[in-house]
């Protein structure tokens, strides 16, 4: 909150160095969030939109134990799995969700849903939509519930 308050402020060259440097990350995960479906997001264009050398960049998330990389992809498989699992995307390739959650290659989004998941984007749309279908074909008042899957590493 101090940092925010600094910010807008105009005064964040008072804060602690710990605390410009956690407000950066957070800063640099929001600009993340915001922009993971762009293709062109990697390390290279976050460091520039942050005007930081991408060296440093891998420095500031070290602590978090995490890549800057790794933090994109895993934010794009988790959306393309959401976005699996939807019903009302149930006409949409595999591979236009793929490219509309930031990712150029079907071979590789595949691959990365596959290790994060343990199954192919098509095997879990199936299983999905599956599932949603024995729900809604049991009584009818019966509710999907939401899977909490996570991507593994």
């Amino acid at each position: 909150m101090a940092g925010l308050v600094s910010h807008e402020l105009d005064t964040e060259p008072a804060l602690p160095p710990e605390t410009r440097t956690r407000n950066l990350v957070l800063t640099i995960r929001s600009f993340i969030l915001r922009n993971f479906r762009d293709p062109q997001l990697t390390p290279q264009t976050v460091a520039a939109a942050h005007h930081l050398s991408t060296r440093h960049l891998h420095r500031l998330f070290q602590p978090e134990g995490v890549t800057v990389a790794a933090l994109i992809r895993h934010r794009r498989i988790e959306q393309a799995r959401r976005e699996l699992a939807d019903p009302a995307l149930l006409d949409l390739p595999v591979q236009a969700i793929a490219a509309r959650c930031g990712f150029t290659a079907s071979a590789h989004f595949s691959r990365a849903f596959r290790s994060a998941y343990g199954v192919s984007p098509s095997e879990y749309r199936k299983a999905e939509h599956r599932q949603l279908t024995k729900l809604s074909t049991v009584g009818g008042t019966a509710r999907r519930r939401r899977t909490s899957a996570t991507p593994a590493g």
